[in-house]
C-alpha cells in the first residue's frame, strides 16, 4: 500500500512540521519510498531538514498542488508527505473537490490520510471538527495529540469534534515529547533525526544520553505509526 499524507492542523505552532519530519524518518528507516512537499513559505523547515526528499510547493495554485500527485502514475508504490502550512484548508479543499481526488486515489489504491496535529488548546480541537465537516467520511483521519505542545488533552477527549472524528473512523495517536534541549540542538543544525541519533563525532553531535533519548522518542512514535494506513 502507498499513501498520501496531509500533515495539517490549520493552527500555527502545533508541531505539524515536526510530525512531517518524524514521518519522513519513519519511511526512511522502514525503507519505504516517498517524496515530501512543504507548503510553508515562512520557514520551510521540512525542506531544510530533509533536503533531497522534500521540495516546496505553492498550496494556493492548482498547478502547484497537482505536482503533489502527478508522480503516482509513474511510481504507484511511492508515498507522499505534505507538510501543510496554517490556514490552508480552504484552497486544499477546493483543489480536492474540483479534482475528484478521493475517487482518483480510490482507483489507484492509495490511502488518503489527513493528519490533524493538536496542541491542548480549544482552537485545535474546534478545527478538528471543521476538518471532519469539510471532507466527511471519505479520507482516513489521524488525530495527533502532540505532547511537545501540550500536556492535558481532556478538552479534546470530551469534545464534539472528537466524537465526529471517531464516527468518521479516525485513529487517535500520541506524539511523545522530546526533551526540549535535544530538540533545540537538532533544530539549530537543520539536521535529520537519523543524524541526530547516529552522529557521534561531528561539531553538532548530541551526547550519549541525548542520542538515546532521541532514539527512544522515535521508537515510541514509530510504534504508533505502525498502526496506521501508511
Amino acid at each position: 500500500m502507498s499513501s498520501i499524507n496531509f500533515i495539517g492542523g490549520e493552527k500555527g505552532g502545533v508541531g505539524k512540521s515536526v510530525t512531517a519530519r518524524v514521518l519522513a524518518q519513519y519511511f526512511i528507516d522502514r525503507s519505504r519510498p516517498f517524496v515530501g512537499f512543504d507548503t510553508d513559505r515562512s520557514h520551510g523547515s521540512f525542506t531544510r531538514f530533509y533536503e533531497g526528499f522534500a521540495s516546496p510547493v505553492v498550496v494556493d495554485s492548482f498547478e502547484g498542488l497537482d505536482t503533489i500527485v502527478n508522480g503516482f502514475e509513474a511510481n504507484p508504490n511511492q508515498s507522499v508527505i505534505v507538510d501543510l502550512a496554517a490556514q490552508t484548508l480552504a484552497p486544499l479543499s477546493s483543489w480536492i473537490k474540483e479534482s475528484d481526488l478521493f475517487d482518483v486515489f480510490k482507483e489507484l489504491g492509495v490511502a488518503v490520510n489527513f493528519w490533524h496535529v493538536l496542541d491542548d488548546g480549544r482552537d485545535s480541537t474546534d478545527l478538528l471538527g471543521t476538518l471532519i465537516d469539510t471532507f466527511g467520511t471519505r479520507p482516513n483521519y489521524i488525530v495527533v495529540q502532540n505532547y511537545g505542545r501540550g500536556s492535558d488533552f481532556g478538552m479534546l477527549l470530551g469534545s464534539q469534534s472528537l466524537s465526529k472524528a471517531t464516527a468518521a473512523g479516525a485513529q487517535v495517536i500520541a506524539m511523545p515529547r522530546l526533551h526540549e534541549t535535544s530538540m533545540r540542538k537538532i533544530d539549530a543544525q537543520n539536521t535529520s533525526f537519523w543524524k541526530a541519533v547516529n552522529d557521534k563525532t561531528g561539531p553538532a553531535a548530541l551526547g550519549l544520553l541525548e542520542r538515546q533519548r532521541v532514539k527512544t522518542w522515535l521508537a515510541t512514535a514509530y510504534a504508533a505509526f505502525d498502526t496506521l494506513p501508511l
